[in-house]
């Protein structure tokens, strides 16, 4: 036998091509030999970024001993979390049921050869430290369970089973959908956030954006000033803090410390998208000057380290390079000394904190904002625009210098639902902003994937050297329904909403749950595995329970099928237990609740391209979270009848519709009207 990880398509299972073990993708060749040879299945999940991923396969996995034992007592699997979530999904979950601890990667677990968990861990050192024993030792105990203690294996794996079917959601009697749920969550958010330095709970402190744009939501709809405050003061400190990259741009996964001042270093796509669109509505309800910066930067960064020549985004960059964690990143003060002019370097020393003590590892600085730069000004005594003038300057500097670094390794695999995410973020973003360039970068993503993802009427979910495969998931629907909506109120296509139906078809088709509501993560001819979740809670990326039945209802709208809003009820009233007893989990689907109770108002203007793009142009400067506004040009074919409106002969004539469910307002024809009517939902009451 040997390694058989050289010819797959994922970076992360590529990094362990060469290793001793005789690794085994995730496959119907690695489970018969299971089977055959009647060993257990040691399944390592992980993926290119992760650190403790790599600590372990240096340590272990790269240790010929390590991995004689390994080969002798197990057939070993590895998996790319990021490739296969499905596998992810169900393990993450048996690892808390087996010891009552969050997961993590990298995911360490022992199967029987049917795939049934009977232990599981996650980063195991290679000798016992850190109070967890070695790696080599739980090697040699899980094999010696395994072989004299089957039968009591057999009835754990029974209880398993048990508690697994009871994670399934529960019908409750047939009851009213109201926006109880909508105001708890609120309620609950506000205990759990950090108000001095921001942030949803405490070290280490992860983004949380949909709980952020929930909040951000309900200021903007309700006028809730603590909701706002929990997402403007965050947005702030996340955006001063080392999470943020203060030189290239985009944020990194989580900060380890309350103060968002260090950061687990890996960039993820997932992430960067969804807060680029947060910081453009931020900035379109504040007018905050930092938002629109960090909006500019992330994407900006984007387009130029994460975007390929074909448009597809890449998925990450790792936190290590040169086999250290951060050290791309991170500066010694004689480092920036040597780079800088005195002048520069005072604006810099204090901007980023080089006059207090290192923050990192006690020598390096990672850079982060301790004094904004008015205070700078009027610290040095020079004008704040010399004192701007001075950073773009320096910053300049210091990023060419850090490009000449060893830079951390990038995963370049394609992944659909994170590039639906992403094309989300840089599609609103470029409305908000009236930055064509941003939409264009959205609109080639979403024609990447369609052209190379998209196979005889089926999504795929993954693409690297020229191969696409995998079956793609709920998310990869979902989101990229939601982000063809998205596109289309930044430049109408008539090939986006055809694409948007045949997603939602596909959504009721392979994924819903006829019977009882909601819809599976995996599709209804995916591989059989020993559980097939239906969840809703929001997780690093947003519940795909969550987004199908928002994107579902609005599509439903737009087109005048009832069939997706019926959908979305279904999958409202099975997780509505679920919203009653933990709201602030659930934000994602609270915003698709909210639209349940009140519909979105539909905007719809027609008339010739130059015209309504002015009018969209001007209805983009103002935060509406409850509306949609498609600028449709005269002449487009073939639109469902909601959007099929006539308007005037005249070539200059724009008409507008404004529409909440089945009702419709009489044509608009003065742009200030059509603003009249948005400010208030009564005209539609």
């Amino acid at each position: 036998m040997a390694n058989r990880l050289a010819l797959e398509t994922s970076p992360y299972l590529q990094q362990h091509a060469d290793n001793p073990v005789e690794w085994y993708p995730w496959s119907d060749e690695a489970l018969a030999l299971a089977r055959e040879q009647r060993k257990p299945i040691l399944l390592s999940i992980g993926y290119s970024a992760c650190h403790w991923c790599h600590v372990m396969a240096h340590e272990s996995f790269e240790d010929p001993e390590t991995a004689a034992q390994m080969n002798r007592s197990f057939v070993n699997i590895k998996v790319d979390r990021e490739e296969r979530p499905d596998l992810d999904q169900i393990y993450q979950t048996a690892h808390h049921m087996l010891t009552q601890r969050n997961g993590g990667w990298p995911l360490t677990l022992f199967l029987m050869p049917d795939g049934t968990p009977f232990f599981a861990g996650t980063y195991f050192p290679t000798t016992a430290r850190y109070g967890m024993p070695g790696f080599k030792e739980v090697l040699g105990r899980i094999a010696e369970a395994y072989r004299d203690k089957r039968e009591e294996i057999a009835r754990q794996n029974a209880s398993l089973m048990d508690a697994l079917k009871r994670t399934a959601p529960a019908i409750a009697d047939e009851q009213e959908l109201t926006r109880a749920p909508i105001d708890a969550a609120v309620l609950e958010l506000v205990q759990l956030f950090d108000d001095v330095h921001g942030g949803i709970g405490h070290a280490p402190k992860f983004p949380h954006p949909f709980e952020l744009a929930f909040c951000l939501r309900r200021h903007a709809l309700e006028g809730s000033q603590l909701s706002g405050a929990i997402a403007t003061l965050t947005l702030t400190k996340m955006a001063e803090g080392g999470i943020y990259d203060q030189l290239g741009g985009g944020f990194c996964r989580y900060s380890v410390d309350r103060f968002w001042t260090i950061p687990h270093f890996e960039k993820m796509l997932y992430d960067n998208g969804p807060l680029l669109a947060l910081y453009s509505d931020a900035w379109l309800l504040t007018r905050v000057p930092l938002y629109q910066k960090i909006a500019e930067q992330t994407a900006a960064w984007v387009m130029r380290d994460m975007q390929s020549a074909q448009g597809g985004y890449y998925s990450s960059f790792d936190a290590d390079s040169e086999g250290e964690e951060g050290k791309y990143y991170v500066w010694t003060r004689e480092e920036i000394h040597a780079l800088l002019p005195p002048e520069e370097y005072a604006v810099v020393e204090l901007h980023y904190g080089l006059d207090t003590p290192p923050n990192f590892e006690d020598r390096y600085w990672n850079l982060r904002i301790a004094k904004p730069l008015p205070e700078v000004s009027a610290e040095l005594r020079i004008p704040l625009d010399e004192c701007v003038s001075r950073l773009h300057s320096a910053r300049s500097k210091l990023y060419a210098a850090r490009e000449r670094r060893v830079r951390p390794g990038r995963d370049e695999k394609v992944l659909t639902s994170w590039n639906a995410l992403m094309a989300k973020g840089m599609a609103r973003a470029g409305r908000i902003f009236g930055c064509a360039e941003w939409i264009d970068s959205a609109r080639r993503a979403v024609d990447f994937l369609h052209a190379t993802l998209w196979r005889d009427g089926r999504l795929l979910a993954t693409y690297k050297d020229g191969k696409a495969h995998l079956n793609a998931y709920l998310d990869d629907h979902a989101f990229l329904l939601d982000a063809l909506l998205e596109l289309m109120q930044a430049e109408f296509r008539e090939e986006d909403l055809r694409w948007a139906r045949a997603l939602a078809d596909l959504l009721l088709e392979q994924f819903e749950d006829p019977q009882r509501g909601g819809f599976y993560f995996v599709s209804h001819d995916h591989e059989s595995l020993f559980h097939r979740p239906k969840t809703a809670h929001d997780n690093a990326t947003p519940s795909g329970n969550g987004v199908a039945g928002f994107a579902l209802q609005r599509l439903g709208h737009l087109t005048g099928e009832v069939r997706y809003i019926s959908s979305a009820e279904r999958t409202l009233k099975l997780f509505y237990e679920s919203l009653k007893r933990s709201p602030s989990g659930y934000t994602t689907l609270l915003c698709a609740l909210e639209e349940a109770l009140a519909p979105p108002r539909v905007v719809v203007l027609r008339g010739e391209p130059n015209s309504i793009a002015l009018w969209r142009a001007q209805l983009a400067k103002t935060y509406r979270p409850d509306a949609l506004i498609l600028a449709i040009p005269v002449g487009v074919r073939g639109l469902p009848s909601a959007l099929d409106k006539n308007v005037p002969h005249d070539s200059g004539t724009v008409a507008a519709w404004v529409c909440e469910g089945t009702t419709c307002l009489p044509p608009v024809f003065e742009l200030a009207g059509l603003e009249d009517s948005l400010a208030s939902r009564s005209g539609l009451n």
